[in-house]
């Protein structure tokens, strides 16, 4: 039973998740053979002040690329 965790910035959609699991179980079945009913994606959302990139909290660094 594949489990899948996504970790992505907060802001997306419910139709933009709903896109994400689809592609990603279509994926696991065409790659894999695994069942679409056996599949479970988790898509978590991350605050960006809680992300780090480049050695800075990654809202930091956005605002500096600004």
């Amino acid at each position: 039973m594949p489990y899948i965790n996504v970790q992505i910035t907060a802001g997306a959609t419910r139709e933009q998740k709903a896109a994400l699991v689809k592609n990603i179980t279509g994926s696991l079945v065409r790659h894999l053979g695994k069942k679409p009913g056996h599949t479970h994606i988790v898509i978590q959302e991350i605050a960006e002040e809680d992300c780090g990139y480049a050695g800075q909290l990654t809202d930091d660094w956005k605002r500096r690329q600004g």
